[in-house]
């Protein structure tokens, strides 16, 4: 090995001294090996923090890094220790290679290499030996070759990228990543001078096994830096009392279950960037483990926040842990399908608003009723009488509910779920009263999606975490979300919370199989869902109880301070009971209220499915029958209150879609939808 040495520097320099020209041609000829290889698949966060990253193919960690991303210090070590004249030669030190020859002339052995870093660069492109003539030369020419098809920075990068550290890590990232849990561009002399010694010996000198040898390595590095006039004197002895490492740091592994499911949904991306915030993922990922700690094995949670101005999903925590444990950590509970208990109520309130069919402050019954054969209940099987309809759903109330999504109809609850861009899933071929009370299939992030749409105004904008949103369809009006949100932001916060007006509400399946908690401000949505992720019931579990308090605390994780809900719209009635409309103060069944009878109001201009012409932004409206006075109202919101005539002016400001509805004096009602135009 010895005599090999010599033989291959004294080739190289006969090489160099007197067969230039076939030199050239040797070199120019050169088949370099790719010089791309496989990296590591990362996902970053908005901020371009790391969340996740996958090992490639032959379970390396491999993390592509540029030098510009690197701290300046290293990268002065690196070249002062390696190669000093990096910038100038030509891939191949002569003057290095003369020094090596004769040293190792005079003692008999190698006493330096002459290796320079586009050398080591080739080597590792190739996996290629160090220690034979044939390998040595080999090195050389690739390294010649590259220099003459790269530049002097794309060679260093892949240095920075191919070094080996021991183990299954090459490269300076995920080193830097693995033994100091910190990107390069930060590093201290201490941990950049590590870095460098590392590479000349990966397995003797990784810090993990081999903590002094990594010490006396970085010591050296240290004291030529020091020399060279790379680090002063004083950071120097800064440096003395930094330890080593002695144990690998976990790579990053933040929202492992969004990160799988964006890497599947984007093969072959090297690079994914979400609108996710880490360091707000990494507290509600804690908060999540705080939540379930103490409530046994099985008990699991998910949350799930978004921006709803933007759509942008801010942290989505599937679980409480990414493990395959009695919690079934490995679920994404943000994607299973569950049953929505009473959160799916504002929708319905919502709608009903939207329909004419009630105002906050209209009364309703609370009373047995039965609809063939169901019979629906409350959950504490108390019955209050006649309430408010604000009290119905502050209350959640099973029983009025159940009566506006009779008079609405099922189908028109689950349209209005499409429409937020939710994908329920029924248990039947056709929607039942049910629905309302939790019977139906959703997930965290389609309720999520629906309370951001009652946020932004009753406008659906898709929830995303890559690329730019676009507004979905309209759920319901602006005037119906207010007051939906009004009503939620009356709640009583949980014992502990801070009393502000977060708008929000709970929910707890039948059997206590999901306790859910969803509420928003006038910037953020928060989800939270608890359970079992196999389904079986949780004794005692209450939305009330053991979700709010958790919504509470992550809403406090994103802002100090609740950012305040929307003004009220114009067009929104705020009266008491008594100055209502007399159709709206108390509700009327379905059948009360949409049943056609002898001399019942009706729409005869324009009649339904009409397209109109507004005259100066006015609609003509010609009624016919009922009983005097008489509303109109358009999508819900009454125009015309106290008509005595049967015609009217109605200013419409916009054109679309608009239901005009037509209510008498003994509430007995009709409707036409039209298009404006």
């Amino acid at each position: 090995m010895r005599a090999r040495w010599p033989i291959a520097l004294v080739a190289a320099l006969w090489v160099a001294a007197f067969g230039l020209d076939r030199a050239r041609d040797w070199v120019a000829a050169t088949d370099l090996p790719p010089l791309t290889l496989p990296s590591s698949v990362e996902v970053v966060d908005r901020n371009d923090i790391l969340l996740r990253a996958y090992t490639v193919a032959d379970g390396r960690w491999r993390m592509t890094v540029t030098p510009d991303e690197v701290d300046l210090r290293y990268l002065a070590m690196l070249v002062a220790y390696e190669d000093k004249r990096f910038w100038q030669h030509h891939g191949v030190d002569w003057r290095s290679m003369a020094r090596a020859l004769a040293q190792a002339v005079r003692s008999g052995r190698v006493v330096s290499g002459g290796s320079t870093l586009t050398m080591q660069v080739a080597r590792l492109l190739e996996d290629s030996g160090t220690g034979k003539v044939a390998g040595k030369l080999r090195q050389m020419r690739v390294a010649l070759a590259l220099e003459q098809r790269l530049t002097k920075p794309q060679i260093l990068q892949l240095y920075l990228n191919l070094a080996p550290f021991g183990g299954n890590l090459e490269g300076l990232r995920a080193a830097s990543l693995t033994y100091f849990g910190k990107e390069p561009r930060r590093l201290t002399p201490a941990e950049a001078a590590l870095l460098v010694a590392i590479p000349q010996a990966p397995e003797s000198r990784r810090p993990d096994r081999h903590p002094g040898r990594a010490a006396e390595a970085r010591g050296r590095v240290l004291e030529r830096a020091l020399r060279d006039g790379v680090i002063s004197a004083e950071q120097a002895r800064e440096t003395q009392g930094e330890r080593v490492p002695d144990a690998r740091q976990p790579v990053p592994m933040l929202a492992p279950h969004l990160a799988d499911r964006v890497v599947a949904e984007n093969p072959g991306v090297p690079r994914l960037k979400l609108t996710i915030e880490a360091g707000l993922q990494k507290s509600l990922e804690a908060l999540a483990r705080e939540a379930v700690q103490a409530r046994g094995e099985q008990l699991q949670i998910a949350i799930l926040a978004a921006d709803h101005r933007s759509g942008e999903i801010l942290a989505s925590v599937g679980s409480a842990g990414f493990l395959a444990d009695r919690r079934q950590g490995f679920v994404d509970m943000t994607q299973a399908l569950r049953s929505p208990g009473s959160t799916l109520k504002p929708l319905v309130y919502g709608l009903a608003f939207d329909e004419g069919l009630a105002h906050p402050e209209t009364m309703i019954d609370d009373k047995p009723v039965n609809f063939g054969t169901y019979a629906p209940q409350n959950f504490d099987k108390i019955f209050r009488g006649t309430v408010r309809v604000r009290e119905a759903l502050q209350m959640s109330l099973n029983i009025p509910v159940v009566l506006l999504t009779e008079a609405l109809g099922p189908a028109k609850v689950i349209a209005g779920m499409q429409r937020a861009g939710m994908a329920p899933v029924l248990k039947g071929d056709e929607p039942g009263l049910a629905i309302s009370l939790g019977g139906v299939g959703v997930t965290l992030h389609d309720m999520v999606q629906l309370y951001a749409a009652i946020a932004r105004g009753g406008v659906a904008l898709p929830l995303r975490v890559m690329g730019d949103g676009a507004p979905g369809q309209r759920v319901m009006s602006a005037v119906a979300a207010w007051q939906v949100a009004d009503v939620l932001a009356g709640l009583p916060p949980p014992p502990g919370a801070p009393s502000n007006r977060l708008a929000y509400k709970t929910g707890t399946s039948y059997g206590h199989r999901d306790a859910w908690a969803i509420g928003f401000d006038g910037r953020y949505v928060v989800g939270v869902w608890m359970g079992r992720a196999d389904g079986t019931p949780v004794p005692g579990a209450f939305g009330a109880d053991t979700a709010a308090p958790v919504l509470f605390q992550a809403i406090g994780r994103i802002s100090r301070s609740l950012t305040p809900l929307p003004p009220v719209p114009p067009a929104t009635l705020l009266l008491s009971n008594a100055e209502l409309p007399q159709p709206l103060r108390s509700f009327r069944s379905r059948t009360a209220a949409f049943e056609l009878k002898a001399d019942a109001p009706v729409v005869t201009f324009p009649p339904e499915g009409a397209e109109v012409e507004r005259l100066d932004g006015q609609l003509l409206v010609k009624l016919r029958g009922g009983q005097l006075p008489l509303t109109l109202m358009a999508d819900g919101v009454p125009l015309r209150t106290g008509l005595r005539s049967r015609e009217a002016l109605l200013a419409m400001p916009g054109a679309g879609f608009v239901t005009l509805s037509v209510i008498d004096a003994e509430g007995r009602s009709s409707r036409v939808r039209v298009l404006l135009k």
